[in-house]
């Protein structure tokens, strides 16, 4: 009978590295609850994120270093504790460890559809997560989520609306419906610090904020009331609207929020016969991530059943999961988090997650 020690375990994983991170687990204190019974080993991999994109990699990886010390019964268990991106979010009476706007330079390229699928997306990976429509003049995400009302207040505080296990905030649950709201900036910067500073949004791995699309005063407003871990931009491939989209992270650099990265959205729509029609042109997503050396996220296909689930409240993730465009949600929504998780390590130098 082989007798392994808990040196010899932790040797062999510190030789296992976190792919996106480029550091061992062991280093990044990922090795929580070791137990050896003779030659049978357990323990838990603690993840910056439960929407890890290389979760299975990890796991094998780990598994087969403590079998190659001779171990015959390697138990892996993988569980997450998403980091604190350190910035002080004071307006906020709950921590918020991560902050992400979903933003464009113009309406009408998805942006919601966009910020409800990521938010979905996560919080189904075991996330906590909070989506904040913080698009005043055109509040979709109540209808999108299939969640119309919100709580009443309680303790003088707003109560999030919650669908899918992810609690939101909206405009639209403050006005009657179809009414506009005819606001100069002060106004609407009154609003969007009341979404943060008076809604009872309880700890969160991460916000989600629909911003409106332009360069106005709402993603500048916001900018200013709460520190953002990142954003990420949505185009379509065409050019006018990458020339827009340009311009939104023009002044995302100007106030240095971080960009997380491009999202091109409604890339192409396959058709049946296996070949792809290129509705908006191509590439532009891409294009204007090398030019501007920001990540290129994906791109998710043009789909009818996207329109339709955001129609009905059941967003496609929800309601179509197997579908082309789910799967490249789900897959952004992983790359998003990968992105944040990384950010959040690299400016803290040291990961948040507790030695065993």
């Amino acid at each position: 009978m082989t007798v392994i020690s808990k040196e010899a375990v932790f040797e062999a994983l510190g030789k296992v590295q976190e792919p996106e991170l480029h550091q061992d687990l062991v280093t990044l204190r990922m090795i929580r609850d070791l137990v050896i019974d003779n030659d049978n080993v357990s323990f838990t991999v603690m993840l910056t994120t439960p929407a890890c994109p290389l979760r299975g990699r990890i796991e094998k990886e780990a598994r087969e270093a403590v079998e190659a010390i001779g171990a015959k019964k390697v138990t892996v268990k993988l569980d997450s504790d998403v980091p604190n991106d350190g910035r002080m979010r004071g307006l906020v009476n709950a921590p918020v460890r991560n902050a992400i706007a979903v933003a464009s330079g113009k309406g009408g390229v998805g942006k919601s559809t966009v910020a409800v699928n990521l938010a979905v997306s996560l919080a189904r990976s075991g996330a906590r997560v909070g989506l904040m429509d913080a698009d005043i003049y055109g509040p979709n995400v109540p209808t999108m989520m299939g969640a119309p009302f919100m709580p009443n207040p309680k303790n003088d505080k707003l109560q999030p609306a919650e669908s899918y296990g992810v609690k939101m905030m909206s405009m639209g649950y403050l006005v009657k419906p179809g009414q506009p709201l005819i606001w100069r900036g002060p106004m609407l910067n009154s609003a969007i610090r009341q979404f943060i500073s008076d809604v009872e949004w309880g700890e969160l791995d991460y916000l989600i904020i629909d911003l409106p699309p332009g360069t106005g005063d709402a993603p500048l407003s916001l900018a200013q009331a709460l520190p953002l871990s990142g954003v990420v931009i949505v185009t379509l491939p065409q050019a006018v609207s990458i020339e827009d989209a340009s311009r939104g992270l023009e002044m995302f650099k100007t106030l240095n929020v971080p960009i997380l990265g491009v999202i091109e959205n409604m890339s192409y729509l396959s058709l049946p016969d296996g070949s792809r029609m290129d509705v908006f042109g191509q590439g532009g997503g891409e294009q204007m991530s090398k030019h501007y050396d920001v990540p290129f996220l994906g791109a998710i296909p043009l789909n009818p059943q996207v329109r339709i689930g955001g129609d009905k409240g059941k967003p496609i993730v929800i309601s179509d999961p197997t579908s082309d465009a789910a799967r490249a949600l789900q897959s952004l929504a992983e790359n998003v988090a990968a992105r944040v998780s990384m950010a959040a390590l690299s400016e803290n130098n040291t990961p948040t997650i507790d030695v065993i």
